[in-house]
């Protein structure tokens, strides 16, 4: 029986550090050059060389201040603080790659989905359809206050929220301008017929959009759609509409329940399995040699940021942990942060009772989600484990230091894995949409989102 092909994105942020607090202090660590356009250029070339599928690109609004009531310590360990936009690095990566998707993450409960529709159709425009949109609702308080919000929205209603806001990037995408709108007529001086370009008059509880989308269709007319929501809300929402699912998930054990809800919920919604790709996040740590690997894992540990791993911990969780003793087992308490991120470390694993301790080294090196050390073959081992045993498609490899962590990875695990016949030789279709499914650049026909196409809605 073949095997199945693993599906690679890599995973970074606008910001240094990103998953390994501290680890921008490493002397080969370049992640501070971030706000270059060099870094960006050059870590495409080589995610494209290494034959990746897609940068995913995370991002948050807000700073990490729940550990010990304060900012400061996001901001003094460089824990995701600063941090720029995300979107804005797409250009040039797809200036120089052909084949790379671009993974961008944008929030639904703190921008508005007419203005946010046009840069989506902008990017896949510009990158000849390889644009995803990483869906996320938003966690932090900080950022809902910064937007001029009393408090944080409610975790399930920032899902009612995503929902009409998804509905409303629908119909702009899918419903508002017709195929053949645009007649380039030089002859007759005729841009586009406005007799095919249609108002959406979207009217509901969170928004109101009368008119057209301001874009013509572009490549994928609605970007590949990511999502990483793991709560009862977060399942639904993405059994629905997600294309790509990205979890998180500190073991084996962890990302299979993960994999298991989704593929329930998936198929409640009417779709098959195959219709979304499930990626986990890993953190690889990988040498010639499995003594190489170790001694390297040693060094970056000598540079973990406990604190800037706190900060991280409290802002995903909503905890602060600076009031716990370092032994004391962690407990689930429900609030309105990443409720799935707390889940990992207290249900999921009846056996593995997470301590204070525990957790702050466990961050330090890839958040979260796991790592791995090891040879090549002991790497590729692991990707297959996972793949086997948890049921994933592939993963969302982060960084313990860039582009160190993507180069050893290219150079040492990609080559075997080809030999293995998990990962493909060459890049295949069109689009992002089309290589990661092979069934063209558009949204399936049976998908939730072509209920707004101007197939099935009524358009005037």
């Amino acid at each position: 029986m073949a095997k199945k092909r693993i599906y690679l994105n890599a995973f970074d942020m606008n910001c240094a550090g990103h998953q390994s607090p501290g680890l921008w202090t490493h002397p080969e660590d370049r992640s501070h050059t971030y706000k270059t356009s060099e870094y960006w250029i050059e870590l495409a070339k080589l995610l494209e060389r290494g034959g990746f599928d897609a940068i995913f690109l995370a991002d948050v609004l807000g700073t990490y201040d729940v550990y010990k009531g304060s900012r400061d310590a996001a901001v003094r360990q460089g824990a995701q603080s600063p941090v720029n936009d995300p979107a804005l690095v797409v250009p040039l990566m797809s200036a120089v790659t052909k084949h790379l998707g671009f993974g961008v993450t944008a929030s639904t409960t703190h921008e508005h989905p007419y203005t946010f529709a046009r840069r989506m159709s902008t990017l896949d425009h510009l990158t000849n359809g390889r644009v995803g949109w990483n869906i996320v609702t938003s966690y932090l308080k900080s950022a809902a206050l910064n937007i001029g919000l009393e408090d944080q929205v409610k975790h399930d209603e920032r899902y009612d929220i995503a929902a009409e806001y998804l509905e409303v990037c629908y119909k702009l995408w899918e419903g508002s301008w017709e195929e053949d709108a645009v007649v380039l007529d030089k002859v007759n001086g005729i841009y586009a017929d406005p007799e095919k370009v249609h108002d959406i008059n979207h009217e509901g509880k969170y928004y109101k959009v009368p008119g057209a989308h301001l874009t013509e269709p572009s490549p994928q007319r609605t970007p590949v759609l990511y999502q990483a929501g793991a709560s009862k809300k977060g399942v639904e929402f993405a059994g629905q509409n997600a294309e790509c699912v990205f979890i998180g998930a500190p073991t084996i054990q962890a990302a299979k329940r993960s994999v298991d809800k989704l593929h329930e919920q998936i198929e409640r919604a009417g779709r098959s399995r195959e219709e979304v790709k499930i990626l986990t996040m890993l953190t690889p740590i990988v040498g010639k040699t499995e003594e190489a690997a170790w001694a390297k894992y040693e060094e970056y540990k000598k540079h973990i940021s406990h604190e800037g791993a706190l900060a991280l911990f409290g802002g995903w969780t909503g905890i602060d942990l600076s009031s716990y003793a370092p032994d004391q087992p962690l407990e689930y308490i429900e609030n309105d942060s990443i409720q799935s991120a707390l889940e990992n470390f207290t249900r999921i694993d009846a056996e593995k009772k997470w301590t204070v301790d525990d957790i702050k080294e466990f961050v330090g090196i890839g958040g979260m989600s796991a790592y791995t050390v090891g040879s090549p073959e002991q790497v590729a081992d692991t990707l297959e484990q996972w793949v086997e045993e948890a049921g994933v498609d592939g993963f969302n490899i982060a960084y313990a230091i860039t582009p160190g962590t993507f180069e050893d990875f290219i150079e040492l695990v990609v080559p075997i894995l080809r030999e293995r016949g998990l990962l493909r030789a060459e890049y295949e279709g069109s689009t992002l949409r089309d290589r990661l499914f092979g069934k063209g650049d558009r949204l399936p026909a049976h998908h939730h989102g072509k209920k707004f196409s101007l197939e099935k809605a009524e358009v005037r």
